[in-house]
């Protein structure tokens, strides 16, 4: 099984998918080591991606994806993908695909990633990201206001790991 952590940006999906992972004994992985150095530049200068910008970034998780499927290898992976056609496209077979939409109100993100370091995203790409969002109506969404142990508790709950 592969569970992708998607949202916005400051939803908090490496934390949450590095414990998630970590209490499961699988793999994580974090979607935003694959993008290449043109995109990392690009936001880092507060530029937001296009749909260009995205395609092979999205092109090599799906093949990780893929491995991952084929080698039976269990994977929590870290990826924003806000539209449903990234998430179609990353949804390699359905049954062993699961996705969990991490969200919270636009105050608590905006808070929280006030106080991020060391992260190419700044905080004024947020409004973007927002933009951007499709939410999904067939991923399990979990609100990550009260904490990433709460959600990592949420999340094993309502997928019964």
């Amino acid at each position: 099984m592969v569970i992708i952590l998607m949202g916005v940006a400051g939803a908090g999906k490496t934390t949450v998918g590095k414990r998630l992972a970590q209490l499961l004994g699988w793999r994580f992985v974090e979607g935003d080591d694959f993008h290449p150095p043109a995109n990392v530049a690009k936001m880092a200068a507060g530029i937001p991606l296009t749909d260009e910008d995205r395609a092979p970034w999205l092109e090599r998780l799906r093949g990780l994806i893929q491995e991952a499927l084929e080698r039976g290898e269990p994977v929590v992976m870290a990826c924003s993908a806000l539209k449903e056609r990234y998430r179609l496209l990353l949804t390699v077979d359905p049954a062993q695909v699961k996705w969990v939409y991490l969200w919270a109100p636009r105050e608590v993100i905006a808070s929280r990633l006030a106080q991020r370091t060391g992260h190419f995203m700044p905080p004024s790409l947020l409004d973007s990201q927002f933009a951007a969002l499709e939410a999904p109506k067939d991923a399990l969404p979990v609100d990550v206001t009260p904490g990433p142990d709460a959600v990592v508790a949420a999340i094993r709950e309502q997928l019964g790991l």
